[in-house]
């Protein structure tokens, strides 16, 4: 049985390595998301609603929950997230169709409601800050080569265009790989306040994947402190029971 889980998880350990290895590019770690931050959830739904949610769902997630989860008001979230007459226990849907969107895009956008759960936030991270222009003069990413989803972020962070270099292997073969991004064209923002743009999505995803976390915290600290209690009455109790018993 031994034998068979430690040859289970090698081959664990080398499908992730070969996933990373054959590219779809560079996953950067370290994007120090922190999904108890309250201001960076508020700041990243913000970002989603206004960027994201144009084409893709959150069909998981209700606005009345979004308001307890972020510390709003129910006027506050009408004001800044809800731009229809939907209700507060609305579901964050679209209006595109699913037609229009295979015509616009060639594929319905996929619902981001588990996201951050499938991918993680350090993914989610890097994937918005590695768009690029490509030779086709078409957006590309490092992450996802050949998306079909548009940088609708270049605004903010500018046109940059990636750089590769080749290397030879073993076998004398020659592969491209990335060296770094070049900006050609500034955005709005500067390199700073982007990468704060994307940590806060990053946060929001990580958020919307698995919203239970926030209060699963909050009790934790509760259900231990019963654990222990029950564990000391439990004591008594079992020495009330043998205590006229003699052995």
């Amino acid at each position: 049985m031994m034998k068979k889980l430690l040859i289970l998880l090698m081959l664990f350990w080398l499908g992730a390595g070969q996933a990373i290895a054959s590219g779809e590019g560079e996953l950067v770690a370290g994007s120090g998301v922190d999904v108890f931050d309250e201001a960076a959830r508020q700041s990243g739904a913000k970002w989603f609603v206004n960027y994201c949610l144009s084409c893709h769902s959150a069909n998981y997630m209700r606005y009345n929950r979004l308001a307890e989860d972020l510390g709003l008001s129910t006027d506050q979230v009408h004001e800044n997230f809800i731009f229809d007459n939907r209700r507060m226990g609305s579901a964050m849907t679209i209006a595109m169709d699913k037609e229009d969107a295979e015509l616009w895009f060639g594929q319905e956008p996929p619902d981001l409601s588990l996201i951050g759960r499938s991918r993680g936030a350090d993914w989610i991270y890097a994937y918005l800050r590695s768009f690029y222009v490509d030779d086709t003069g078409g957006w590309n990413n490092l992450l996802l080569p050949n998306v079909s989803m548009p940088h609708v972020l270049w605004e903010m962070q500018g046109i940059q265009r990636a750089v590769f270099h080749t290397e030879t292997d073993a076998n004398g073969n020659d592969t491209a790989v990335f060296d770094h991004f070049e900006m050609i064209r500034a955005g709005s923002m500067t390199e700073e306040e982007y990468d704060l743009v994307a940590r806060d999505l990053a946060t929001f995803f990580e958020y919307l994947g698995d919203p239970a976390r926030l209060k699963r915290k909050a009790i934790g600290w509760k259900v231990v402190a019963f654990l222990v209690f029950l564990t000391f009455v439990s004591y008594l109790l079992k020495v009330e029971y043998w205590r006229d018993i003699k052995h």
